[in-house]
């Protein structure tokens, strides 16, 4: 798309502004000529297997036009959120009731002060393609932006669909409630869609046993869509069970979870069976002791699921949510009040594997770690556990959330490397909402490249263009292609 899209002239032809050509050139992130090499004759072309976002699969099957770039690109994105709330933006401009074209011209001021954030980049990344503005974004050009944007937005290849067609998506793997009926997934499948959205179970919600009122009108609607009364943990367990089946029969096959840390195991579970009966009778009193014991009990079990359907499981684990209470009761949760936590994560998480591997139900693993002080430690820990026959079965995950940075990516993938084999990592996930963030395998690609490139002109790895395109290739897509099961 972005080769014939330009901005009018009255903003292109501006003089002095700033110009893309000698920033967001070719050679974007590629500091050598090898580097160039590997991404423009290797990387750049590869297909997108995006097996972890949060795209909203209802609005991919309507696959409507977008009404203007807030909608698409501000709305939901809490990255925008906290680099304006850190500039004094009234939250009006954010979250509140300012309108579309004002909440665009507030971020549009505020870009010039992202530098060195990786929003500064995405930005101009994602308005260069595909909108083709080739100006840096400031207040300056906000209006004739917007509205460039705007009038590209509702031709027939800017729909979500026609979106991901041009960002060469093969696979989407959203992030599914187990309550949810799939109807969007099952109408995409049914369209013959060219590529494929596959829904990933995520039952986050079903092991808040101390939620309170919260959780039992979750245990309440889980029975509902099953028609299973659930009157015990047995009773549960079978419910989950089936909606393990229910989305197995509609494509899924990976799992996600969004914990702070893997749940220590408990020397016994018997008497948790009388703690969730208390619970579903309104006594809460004991429930946020037992917390994490009925956990890593479900969680257990889940996980055996799991391997019996061959499924991919993955734990992002080390985040610190809902920081603010009072923003809190104000926006919700997912507004931009989350943070690093600093959790012990490695005892619990070996005697985790370690339980699952004992049984011979240790499926295929992906650990996401948001703390870079523990990146050794994944990195290590994925090799206790390898094996089965089963090429890079335990990944250490690329870097995630506050870590989708260059500094970040590039340490996970240097203890990767240093630790493990990088030549076996699945690579890049956006993570994200938007259907404008697939610059972000771009920027990994360029990144990757540039690493492996500047480490065969110093003589660290062979001057061997092709076999190292084929890693850099493996790592980019293959990887990820022989990983999943999708077909």
């Amino acid at each position: 798309m972005q080769e014939s899209f330009i901005l009018p002239s009255s903003v292109a032809s501006r003089s002095p502004q700033p110009s893309l050509k000698t920033f967001l050139n070719e050679d974007f992130l590629l500091q050598t000529e090898t580097s160039n090499q590997l991404y423009h004759g290797y990387a750049k072309g590869l297909p997108i297997i995006d097996y972890h976002c949060h795209l909203s699969p209802e609005a991919i099957a309507a696959n409507a036009n977008y009404a203007n770039m807030t909608q698409i690109w501000l709305a939901g994105d809490h990255y925008k959120w906290r680099a304006l709330r850190t500039l004094g933006i009234e939250e009006k401009y954010i979250t509140g009731n300012a309108s579309d074209e004002e909440k665009f011209l507030k971020w549009a001021s505020a870009v010039p002060y992202t530098l060195r954030n990786p929003l500064y980049h995405w930005t101009h990344m994602e308005l260069q393609n595909p909108f083709g503005v080739n100006e840096l974004l400031s207040e300056r050009n906000a209006a004739e932006v917007y509205a460039h944007c705007n009038a590209l937005l509702q031709k027939p290849e800017f729909t979500p669909q026609g979106l991901l067609s041009h960002f060469n998506v093969e696979m989407v793997g959203t992030t599914d409630d187990p309550t949810d009926d799939l109807a969007f997934h099952r109408q995409l499948s049914e369209n013959g869609l060219k590529m494929k959205v596959l829904p990933s179970f995520r039952p986050d919600k079903v092991f808040h046993l101390s939620g309170g009122d919260s959780f039992r009108d979750y245990i309440r609607l889980l029975a509902s869509v099953t028609g299973t009364e659930i009157f015990n943990l047995d009773t549960l367990l079978e419910v989950l069970e089936k909606r393990v089946q229910y989305f197995h029969e509609h494509g899924c096959r990976i799992s996600d979870h969004g914990l702070s840390c893997l749940p220590a195991l408990p020397s016994s579970s018997a008497y948790l069976e009388d703690v969730f009966l208390d619970v579903l009778a309104g006594k809460d009193q004991e429930a946020a002791q037992h917390q994490e014991a009925f956990t890593a009990f479900l969680l257990l079990e889940l996980c055996r699921m799991y391997y019996q359907k061959g499924w991919v499981q993955q734990f992002h684990v080390g985040a610190i949510r809902n920081n603010n209470s009072r923003m809190l009761q104000v926006n919700g949760p997912d507004t931009g009040y989350d943070s690093i936590g600093d959790y012990p994560q490695v005892q619990a998480m070996a005697e985790f594997f370690n339980q699952l591997e004992k049984g011979n139900c240790l499926t295929k693993t992906i650990i996401y770690n948001l703390n870079p002080s523990d990146n050794a430690a994944f990195a290590t820990m994925i090799g206790n556990f390898q094996g089965g026959g089963i090429r890079g079965k335990m990944q250490f995950g690329s870097a995630w959330w506050f870590l989708d940075n260059l500094d970040g990516m590039k340490q996970q993938m240097d203890a990767l490397s240093q630790m493990g084999l990088i030549s076996c990592f699945v690579g890049m996930l956006t993570d994200s909402r938007s259907f404008l963030s697939y610059s972000r395998h771009e920027y990994f690609r360029r990144l990757l490249c540039n690493i492996m490139g500047e480490e065969m002109e110093r003589g660290l790895l062979p001057n061997d263009l092709s076999w190292i395109g084929k890693i850099v290739q493996d790592i980019c897509y293959y990887n990820a292609k022989n990983y999943f099961p999708l077909n």
